[in-house]
């Protein structure tokens, strides 16, 4: 069953905490109070995004979203985004008052992005906005605030195109045009029972498809749909607390929302906690800088002997040319 949702020009989405936490409890309950109060807007009240599959009830009612979506979750932004794109809820990211000041890319980081396109690049996603927000950037009232302040630019930029379209500055956000922005609509809750997952989240903006993570993974976690385009597959077979793909990302594109190093959970500027690895010491090349080898190694051989498995090591040589099953994702 999907929950059914009159269509908006904006949907509001909250997305729980994991623990029963009064104060997340409260930052909650502030945001989506703010947000009900706002005409010609959804507000969808849901169990934590990172715990819900493919089938729940939750993620079927927002595929069938087709607006602006602002989701606010107790993740990182690019991993909540990420997420729900892994999810097929799928948009370009939206700017948030929080979001870090870019950096400037240096020439050799500019050269090898162009050199390497991006699976974002060669899979564009649709034109529709989600602003992702980490409840833990602020207060509850500047969150309020920053909600509100997202859906008023939004409610301008839906007036001018209502505008536009129908020659008149009657838009759907004004009361009295009998449309889907009349009124104030009660939030939608929704309560699943669902269990704490741990999987990866790839980060397709980073991605170059090179498949460092499948030839790493002795899980089955990871797999390449019918584009040949990596994806994960099957998350729960993922080992919990270890990350060791993560850290053998050439690209950084590998997030664990719930790691306890923002580098790894999904910060916009990676810190040495998350430290990356050139996955070719693990096969071969030349042992400069053992720890984050061993550590990788470690992490891999450590899960493998708990499944009852033979651990491998370092290997010398790795065959990167096994066949690749196709199959399609389970969420």
């Amino acid at each position: 069953m999907i929950l059914p949702v009159a269509p908006t020009a904006l949907t509001i989405v909250m997305s729980r905490g994991q623990s029963r936490n009064p104060e997340k409890r409260d930052v909650e309950a502030a945001i989506v109070k703010a947000a009900s109060h706002l005409a010609g807007v959804t507000v969808l009240d849901l169990p934590h995004l990172y715990d819900l599959k493919g089938t729940d009830e939750s993620i079927r009612t927002l595929r069938a979203i087709e607006g602006d979506l602002i989701v606010c979750s107790w993740l990182f932004p690019r991993a909540a985004h990420w997420l729900l794109d892994r999810l097929d809820v799928r948009g370009q990211v939206g700017e948030t008052a929080f979001d870090p000041e870019p950096e400037d890319e240096d020439d050799e980081a500019a050269a090898t992005a162009e050199s390497e396109p991006r699976v974002s690049e060669l899979f564009p996603r649709q034109g529709r906005t989600i602003h992702c927000l980490d409840m833990r950037a602020a207060d509850a009232d500047k969150l309020a605030a920053e909600v509100l302040r997202i859906a008023e630019t939004s409610n301008r930029q839906a007036e001018t195109e209502s505008s536009l379209a129908i020659g008149s500055l009657a838009g759907p956000w004004r009361s009295g045009n009998g449309g889907p922005g009349d009124g104030v609509r009660s939030p939608l809750r929704l309560d699943e029972t669902v269990t704490r997952r741990w999987y990866p989240v790839i980060d397709y903006s980073r991605c170059t498809n090179c498949m460092e993570c499948i030839d790493f993974c002795l899980f089955g976690v990871y797999g390449i749909d019918g584009a040949e385009t990596i994806l994960v597959e099957q998350p729960d077979n993922c080992r919990k607390g270890r990350p060791a793909c993560s850290r053998v990302c050439p690209a950084g594109a590998i997030i664990f929302p719930q790691h306890k190093a923002p580098a790894i959970a999904g910060a916009p500027v990676e810190g040495d906690e998350g430290f990356k690895i050139d996955l070719s010491l693990l096969f071969g090349a030349p042992d400069q800088t053992a720890d984050p080898v061993a550590v990788a190694a470690r992490e891999r051989d450590e899960q493998l002997l708990l499944a009852g498995r033979q651990a491998v090591g370092r290997p010398d040589t790795h065959n990167r040319d096994r066949e690749k099953t196709k199959s399609a994702p389970d969420q």
